[in-house]
């Protein structure tokens, strides 16, 4: 028991390497799921990916039970923001529903941030470098935060757009390409939503997208400047 506890604490060595594992664990499973969505699979491919998701499945179970299991306060754990996510993420396998929530588990790599003390960062050259260091926690969550958008995005656009225009938006890999050139405000006009929500949900995206152009060259903008101030 003792060496369970210690598996899901992220203080431990044994418990960052557990975190590192879920999270690439995570990882495959939200690839799997835009597999999933490409047209004209093979049989093999799919029964390849259905085997993973059980296998996903088992371990976010295990996982899911075992920290509830070992929680202080079980009750605050179950409806705490992981505790849901936790619960949403393998919920869809074991009940019969039209609406498939794995995407959800994007989500969960929110608990990456428990594990960035043991990250480590190089800089090469000396005032970039100063400079990236004053503001490289901000850049890695925005950096994260903007990879997490263009997931989310596609996925969005995915449910609202396919089967209006299966061709234009025929799986999630195929939404990427929206995805980013609407965050990045670029808007070629390649492919765009016709759907009522599809509208809405684009709107939504671009307002986010104007934010997320300005915040990485504000941040170190203004770090080289603080830089360059301390050493006149």
């Amino acid at each position: 028991m003792e060496s369970i506890s210690k598996l899901l604490d992220n203080k431990t060595k044994v418990g960052k390497a557990f975190d590192l594992f879920i999270q690439m664990l995570i990882i495959l499973s939200l690839f799997c799921f835009m597999v999933e969505t490409l047209p004209n699979l093979s049989q093999s491919v799919v029964n390849i990916l259905g085997i993973i998701e059980i296998v996903t499945i088992v371990i976010f179970s295990l996982e899911y039970f075992l920290r509830i299991f070992f929680a202080k306060h079980k009750i605050k754990f179950i409806f705490s923001f992981y505790g849901i996510i936790d619960l949403i993420a393998i919920l869809p396998f074991y009940i019969s529903s039209g609406i498939d929530l794995r995407s959800v588990r994007v989500f969960r790599l929110f608990r990456l941030f428990r594990i960035f003390k043991i990250l480590r960062y190089s800089e090469a050259i000396k005032r970039f470098s100063a400079a990236f260091k004053e503001v490289k926690a901000e850049l890695t969550l925005f950096a994260i935060a903007t990879l997490f958008l263009l997931y989310v995005s596609s996925v969005g656009i995915y449910y609202f757009e396919n089967e209006a225009q299966p061709e234009a938006f025929s799986s999630v890999f195929h939404c990427l390409w929206w995805a980013v050139a609407t965050l990045t405000t670029v808007g070629y006009g390649d492919i765009y939503p016709i759907t009522l929500g599809g509208k809405i949900f684009s709107s939504i995206i671009v307002l986010i997208g104007i934010g997320i152009v300005a915040v990485p060259t504000g941040l170190i903008a203004s770090s080289l400047t603080k830089v360059i101030n301390k050493e006149s």
